[in-house]
């Protein structure tokens, strides 16, 4: 059953990358509205793509559920819901810097059971069924994520993002100037659900952030989970004031980092 969702969720994930990939005009792309602040924007063709996605679910499941970042939350009446970010790192699909992703997540009775999550601009695809493993996905074949161990403290490459709401950036400047000099360096390169499945690639350490809604890390999240990642909130479930994760033989220390920066 999980893998059926999951079987719905890449073949929808890839006709709207490619709906996005084929809109977009050349150069910066027009801003339609913003939402939480002037930096956090939405474009006509993100509400587009989530219209598709929604077309495409109902036609295959019409009982289930939706919940998606553009557009009003539909209750389902069979315990399925799907939860959607059309274009994950929206300011770099404006400026054209080749890093924003669809991620869709299907949730059973509350819990998230299969996620996918393409990056539109290079392909790169990635994904995961609860209590089945994460994968690369490469054309038909699935190469297995296993997370490594990742690096100390001082040796650590750490992913991260800034809040879009003025007020709450000052204060993670504050406590980056006390992070920064802990680890090796940062990187913030501005999807959410890309730097999860890059964490469970390996490229990066650990990652920490605010801000993020459901369907910013519902598919990463579990396919960071998958590999064998802790993801976390400051103080239980991963929520929008704070999402950390790391492997579990370093996730301590950088969580509890994070914590005594004042995050």
């Amino acid at each position: 059953m999980s893998h059926d969702l999951f079987d719905l969720a890449r073949e929808v994930g890839l006709e709207a990358a490619a709906f996005v990939r084929h809109s977009r005009p050349a150069g910066r792309v027009d801003v339609a509205a913003t939402k939480s602040s002037a930096t956090d924007v939405v474009t006509e063709i993100d509400q587009a793509c989530e219209r598709l996605i929604r077309d495409r679910i109902f036609a295959a499941r019409p009982d289930d559920g939706f919940v998606g970042e553009e557009g009003d939350d539909v209750a389902g009446t069979s315990g399925v819901d799907w939860v959607v970010d059309p274009i994950d790192g929206t300011v770099n699909f404006v400026h054209d810097i080749p890093s924003y992703a669809v991620a869709i997540a299907a949730r059973r009775d509350g819990v998230v059971v299969a996620g996918h999550v393409v990056n539109i601009a290079s392909g790169q695809e990635y994904g995961a069924v609860r209590g089945r493993g994460a994968w690369r996905q490469v054309g038909d074949d699935r190469q297995p994520l296993v997370a490594p161990t990742g690096a100390p403290l001082a040796r650590g490459i750490v992913a991260t993002g800034f809040h879009y709401v003025p007020e709450i950036r000052a204060k993670q400047a504050a406590a980056m100037a006390r992070f920064l000099p802990q680890v090796a360096d940062i990187r913030r390169t501005g999807s959410a659900a890309l730097n999860l499945c890059n964490l469970a690639e390996g490229h990066y350490d650990a990652y920490f952030e605010q801000g993020l809604h459901l369907w910013d890390q519902a598919a990463a999240g579990l396919v960071a989970t998958e590999s064998g990642l802790v993801v976390t909130g400051l103080d239980g479930e991963p929520n929008e004031r704070m999402v950390m994760a790391a492997h579990p033989a370093i996730a301590a220390e950088y969580f509890d980092l994070v914590r005594a920066c004042g995050f």
